[in-house]
């Protein structure tokens, strides 16, 4: 008995330290805390940052501050300046191969020009005045005149012709997607490589003529009208159409060219009808009538697969 209540009291001596400190810590009065209240300083930083949207933005983002810099305005006005300078540049030595501010004059076309223009192509026969008009030093639009060149007639021409190809193709089930481009893109290898041939032709005669290359271009391309006619009529009805089609087609390719560049080739008196003798304009018929009779073979080789 006296050692229960022995041990009973030293259990009450020793529990009895505990339960002070734990009553001072669960108190917080005197002794440190084992968690920081962060209450308080929440709603704190919640009422700042609700006085701080309530505050105007008299700072403004890092980017203003940026762009008001005298520095960095100077580096944009330099950096601007060198891209103008740039395009300049560029503009200037390509219009110096192609001339493209004088791409519009070449598209200047409506649908009476387009009508009578392949008429003429097809039917150059009864035609008779083939000078190009001119209104102070410029020639006219092409269509206020059927004489100028277009590049409107031959782009098209060539578009159309690969869809002919691409149909006639396709009616003798040897239509591919690859065949049809190599068709395309050897039509325009042929059409670069005559115009740069007439070029150098044209340089080693010396010929001094207003012939621009994208003229040479329009006079080459006119030459896919024959060839879409000749390769209708063969898909129509059948090889001898064909034939028959485009041999009209060529010789009429053939008189148009000649009646529209001996004026650009010729001399003057040559091109008002009067014959003129002499080395330099023989040699300058020559490369007229060799221009106009390329037309007809580039035809007949461009179109005579298509017909079977």
């Amino acid at each position: 008995m006296d050692y229960t209540a022995t041990q009973s009291g030293f259990r009450q001596r020793k529990l009895q330290p505990n339960m002070r400190l734990r009553n001072s810590s669960a108190d917080g009065s005197d002794g440190s805390q084992l968690f920081e209240d962060t209450s308080g300083a929440g709603s704190a930083s919640q009422s700042g940052y609700r006085n701080q949207q309530g505050r105007p933005q008299a700072a403004g983002f890092p980017g203003q501050t940026l762009l008001s810099d005298p520095m960095s305005n100077l580096a944009m006005a330099y950096g601007s300046s060198l891209a103008s300078q740039g395009r300049e540049m560029v503009d200037k030595n390509l219009d110096r191969f192609i001339p493209i501010s004088k791409l519009k004059y070449y598209f200047a076309v409506d649908t009476m020009y387009v009508g009578k223009k392949l008429g003429l192509l097809v039917f150059p026969y009864m035609h008779e005045n083939w000078e190009v008009s001119y209104q102070q030093d410029t020639p006219v639009a092409p269509r206020f005149d059927v004489n100028a060149p277009d590049l409107y007639i031959p782009t098209m021409g060539f578009i159309t012709y690969v869809l002919v190809a691409g149909l006639a193709l396709g009616t003798q089930n040897r239509f591919s997607p690859e065949l049809l481009g190599v068709q395309a893109s050897s039509a325009l290898v042929w059409l670069i490589m005559e115009v740069l041939a007439v070029l150098l032709s044209l340089y080693l005669v010396t010929v001094n003529t207003d012939l621009t290359t994208i003229d040479l271009l329009a006079f080459s391309g006119y030459k896919y009208v024959g060839m879409i006619v000749g390769v209708v009529a063969g898909l129509l009805f059948g090889k001898p159409a064909y034939y028959l089609s485009l041999l009209w087609c060529c010789a009429a390719i053939f008189v148009f060219m000649i009646r529209t560049l001996r004026l650009k080739l010729l001399s003057e008196a040559a091109a008002e009808g009067r014959l003129v003798r002499g080395a330099r304009n023989q040699l300058r018929m020559y490369l007229t009538m060799s221009i106009a009779a390329a037309q007809p073979i580039f035809m007949y080789w461009l179109t005579y697969h298509l017909i079977r």
